[in-house]
């Protein structure tokens, strides 16, 4: 996900602070990594010095002094852009759990021993998300997210359960490269 264009989104909503726009990212994206301030005030930066946002004002409010930021015309462009841009399948899935099922067969582990852990904790996470999506007052935005992460768990426990039906002919093949 960029960060950047994620910013610039928030910001097309009006001014905001650097503590607003975090808080903002944590709540539209529940199911992402919550940002670090660290990261917000560092792309923010990045931003007004290429253009995209500039300081809209300073305020304390009482408290500590706050600075505001806003999007700018460039940066207003550059979102649009990035929204309608269409994203690349990956040519290539790194994927970490075949990695260690090879790995496993390499240094004379137990592959399926291994797939059925991982299934466990694929099926464990399948049941928190559920919970999740199906709680009083979830909003959409949760349910959307817990969706998405649902169909990509699935797809890694058809894919688990492909590669331990096949494991026998992986391990010849590995053996013997």
């Amino acid at each position: 996900m960029s960060t950047r264009h994620i910013l610039l989104g928030l910001l097309a909503g009006g001014p905001s602070h650097g503590y607003d726009l975090k808080r903002r990212h944590d709540e539209r994206f529940p199911q992402a990594r919550p940002l670090a301030y660290g990261q917000v005030y560092t792309t923010l930066q990045r931003l007004v010095r290429d253009g995209l946002a500039e300081v809209d004002g300073t305020g304390s409010d009482g408290g500590p002094e706050r600075t505001a930021y806003r999007s700018t015309a460039e940066g207003s462009r550059e979102l649009a852009h990035w929204a309608r841009e269409i994203a690349p399948p990956a040519p290539f899935v790194t994927n970490e759990i075949f990695a260690k099922v090879v790995v496993s067969i390499l240094s004379g582990g137990d592959p399926e021993a291994y797939l059925r852990a991982q299934r466990a904790a694929h099926m464990e996470r399948m049941r928190e998300l559920t919970a999740l999506k199906t709680a009083k007052g979830a909003g959409l935005a949760t349910v959307l997210s817990a969706d998405y992460a649902l169909n990509h768990l699935d797809a890694d426990l058809r894919w688990m359960a492909t590669t331990a039906a096949r494991l026998t002919t992986l391990t010849a093949e590995v053996d013997t490269a």
